[in-house]
């Protein structure tokens, strides 16, 4: 498997635990591409249609393991005094970032862009269906009345802001272009073009740029920089008539400020997939606003059945690339 494998498997035979649900024929596949290489398939293939998969490491032999497939418990990683090399299913990695929780130099790699197209259509759903005023009438439905509510917005012409340029970012940004609207990105590098995108700034244009927002999408990943990126100050700086969306990261809005903000107001509406804490305690107070749309952090994961493909072609283009000794994708460490 290369001298990579063979550095952190010097005291035991090599062992691959695969925890994705594979089909046989897939399953023959990533056999193939481990080249002789044991191989434990923790799934069955039923699972497959499950929203949540079980993911556990072997007891008896997580000594052994050198390389996973899956996002196992960080405890059971730990475990793994020989792992060469950990391959998420998810585009998020900050569970196993903890100093510790892997050998040195073992690797981390992601499934980053299996999820941009079910991330960026629910960003975009949400962001319609709040604009149109359905939850309000769904609202309305479920009380029995018909009533007009009033004037709706279109994407058509509006000015949406993306924070976070990435799979997702780029993705909606697509999607909000194809209606008509025009698209600004905010990432650290500005100079660097990103499909989807009219307009590229750095976050020091945030402030400058929010006022004149029809539309505020965030598809950030977890980091100090974006905790609250979002702020109550940040909030009052949007239009009245604005909606914000955010399927990135909960920590990235004050989920406290938003609900004031909605409270009074302030702004069209909210669509969260993700919020802080999460899940919001029964007594927060974006649960019972009628201008917030919130979904329990699905937009991604297993979904959307095209989403599972993708994460299997990414894993098993990588174990292929290990074998070649050639780099991986979507490296993090």
């Amino acid at each position: 498997m290369g001298n990579r494998l063979r550095a952190y498997s010097a005291a035991t035979e090599p062992l691959i635990v695969n925890c994705l649900p594979l089909t046989d024929e897939e399953r023959g596949e990533f056999i193939e591409a481990a080249d002789g290489v044991r191989q434990i398939f923790v799934l069955d293939p039923a699972q497959r249609g499950r929203m949540q998969w079980p993911m556990r490491l072997p007891e008896g032999n997580r000594d052994e393991v050198t390389i996973i497939f899956g996002n196992p418990p960080g405890d059971q990683v730990a475990d793994c005094q020989n792992l060469a090399w950990l391959q998420t299913l998810s585009a998020g990695v900050d569970a196993y970032l903890q100093p510790g929780l892997m050998p040195d130099g073992a690797l981390l790699t992601s499934a980053s862009g299996a999820y941009g197209q079910s991330v960026s259509e629910e960003m975009f759903a949400m962001m319609w269906a709040l604009m149109k005023d359905l939850p309000a009438y769904r609202d309305n439905q479920n009380k029995g009345l018909w009533k007009p509510r009033g004037a709706v917005y279109s994407p058509r012409g509006a000015k949406a802001l993306v924070l976070g340029t990435g799979d997702l970012g780029s993705s909606f940004a697509r999607l909000v272009k194809a209606v008509g609207g025009t698209t600004y990105g905010i990432r650290r590098h500005p100079d660097k073009q990103v499909d989807g995108f009219d307009h590229m700034a750095g976050t020091d244009r945030l402030d400058q740029l929010l006022p004149d927002m029809d539309i505020v999408a965030l598809a950030l990943p977890a980091s100090a920089a974006t905790h609250h990126i979002v702020s109550k100050e940040r909030l009052a700086l949007m239009k009245q008539n604005a909606v914000l969306v955010n399927a990135g990261r909960g920590d990235a809005v004050d989920c406290l400020a938003l609900a004031e903000t909605l409270k009074a107001g302030r702004i069209l509406g909210a669509g969260l997939d993700v919020t802080e804490p999460e899940p919001l305690p029964p007594d927060h107070p974006l649960w019972s606003q009628p201008r917030c749309l919130i979904t329990p952090h699905v937009a991604g994961g297993a979904h959307l059945a095209s989403n599972v493909d993708k994460i299997i072609e990414i894993c098993l283009d990588n174990l292929r690339r290990y074998r070649a000794g050639q780099p991986l994708r979507n490296r993090v460490r």
